[in-house]
């Protein structure tokens, strides 16, 4: 990754009459990341991605596609970027080579450049076999792969994927992630998706918007951290009582918590592993199990969005009352 920024997006606001459906939003992507954009149904995560891709216009604020304003150059802003929508727009009465010469003249590549620039997506996306097939008659995973190869053609500087590996298999979702990856080694990616194993495996950074605004931004180490929890998890052949167990020090309390484990809680700046085996051996309890809990980015991503509910509820509330 370079420190040189392809997408500057500042106090980005949309409003659709008195609904606001994006709220002064600001962030950057460099060459080379590959940012994940997460947010629940109606957060204002395609009102975003429309206009990054300059498909939707903003109602204030500022978006630069590799140094160039989208508002005041859109011609010069939108050939810097490659864009897949969640429905691939393609044809599929055609073959893969006619296709990507069609894209390619459509992103105004000199005639002398249109068959290398086939070539060359060809190559980067695993369709050098399929050229001659007609698009119809290629699994999804491939006519993703298609989807891909037209928004790279021109070699943009961005890259935009909705949903790139919905409906698709395993082996189908693990290709397409892996090629996202290599993708990410050139261009800055944002990647938006529903499926948040997906941003572990395929981004450094995440961004979650929720009813319009940035609640999260991290990298993939921090939000590692965001997953750290002060608590074991712990399970014994020869368990003993929960008030043994506790006595142990730097314990706070002990819990069931189903599958024959114990949750096992301590303050956040100490860690009784070592004193809790050390207890289990000599007092015969039977270890089995003594492994840090963590939190799924599923469970981060629910508290973020919930609290943000449960926030505005009481907020709302208070000034009803006040009224």
């Amino acid at each position: 990754m370079t420190d040189e920024i392809l997408i500057k997006v500042e106090a980005l606001t949309r409003d659709y009459g008195p609904h606001r459906a994006v709220d002064d939003i600001s962030f950057e992507v460099r060459r080379g990341e590959v940012l994940g954009f997460l947010g629940p149904n109606g957060a204002g995560k395609s009102t975003t991605m429309q206009m990054i891709t300059g498909n939707l216009a903003p109602t204030h604020g500022r978006i630069l596609i590799n140094g160039i304003d989208i508002l005041d150059k859109p011609k010069q802003a939108k050939a810097e970027i490659g864009y897949l929508p969640e429905q691939p727009p393609l044809y599929r009465e055609l073959t893969v080579d006619e296709y990507l010469r069609f894209c390619a003249r459509l992103n105004r590549i000199a005639r002398s450049q249109v068959s290398q620039a086939v070539n060359s997506a060809k190559e980067r996306c695993g369709l050098v076999a399929v050229g001659k097939r007609l698009i119809g008659n290629l699994s999804k995973g491939y006519q993703q792969r298609v989807g891909i190869a037209q928004a790279i053609i021109h070699s943009p500087a961005v890259v935009v994927l909705d949903e790139p590996t919905v409906g698709l298999d395993p082996i189908q979702i693990r290709e397409i992630r892996r090629l996202i990856r290599e993708l990410g080694g050139s261009h800055s990616v944002i990647l938006s998706t529903h499926i948040l194993p997906e941003v572990q495996a395929t981004c450094d950074r995440v961004q979650i918007i929720n009813k319009g605004k940035l609640v999260l931004s991290d990298s993939i180490e921090g939000l590692t951290r965001h997953m750290q929890t002060s608590s074991l998890l712990l399970k014994l052949r020869n368990a003993p009582a929960l008030e043994d167990i506790a006595r142990v020090p730097g314990i706070e309390a002990v819990e069931p918590c189903g599958d024959g484990r114990l949750r096992v809680r301590h303050a956040p700046e100490s860690n009784p592993a070592e004193a809790l085996a050390d207890a289990a051996v000599h007092g015969g309890w039977g270890l089995q199990e003594l492994v840090p809990e963590r939190r799924t980015l599923e469970e981060i991503f629910v508290d973020i969005t919930t609290h943000e509910a449960t926030q505005e509820a009481m907020q709302a509330t208070t000034e009803e009352q006040a009224a």
